[in-house]
């Protein structure tokens, strides 16, 4: 098992619409950078936990738990000339894109904020510290149980 952290700009996609899905499982899509591409693709796999974390808001910060359900596959959203993540250089031939399918697990008791992340010693290798704007980051499973024990405190 492995453990990522997954971005979300709320108002785009959040933790709470991940949890008002039918099944509270929805396809991760849209991802349209080649390191995260290739995460998507070659390494997350079924029954790994995911760190949803809310971008792009004033406190940026882990607001809950995923568990992906369904490993990497192409992205449809890159075929629909009718989708903003529309790519023409994907094709079902040759697809360019990758998603995974989530199923929302948990809400944290407390959202584990940007800064206190960046303030815990112990989470000062994670990318997201080290200031990486993947969308798709690994996570330790040491980095994950300190992320959870300061979100159920």
């Amino acid at each position: 098992m492995a453990y990522w952290l997954f971005k979300t700009e709320p108002s785009t996609f959040s933790l709470e619409d991940l949890k008002n899905r039918p099944g509270m499982t929805e396809h991760w899509d849209g991802v349209r950078n080649y390191q995260a591409r290739n995460f998507l693709r070659d390494r997350i796999k079924a029954g790994d936990g995911v760190l949803i974390y809310h971008s792009s808001i004033p406190e940026p910060a882990v607001a809950g738990i995923a568990e992906v359900v369904r490993e990497g596959y192409p992205d449809f959203t890159a075929l629909d000339p009718e989708s903003k993540y529309f790519d023409p250089k994907s094709s079902p031939e040759k697809p360019i894109w990758y998603m995974v399918d989530v199923r929302y697990v948990e809400t944290l008791q407390r959202a584990v904020t940007l800064e206190r992340i960046k303030g815990n010693p112990l989470l000062a290798e994670m990318p997201l510290v080290k200031r990486s704007r993947l969308s798709i980051q690994p996570v330790t499973p040491e980095e994950w149980q300190i992320i959870l024990s300061m979100g159920r405190a």
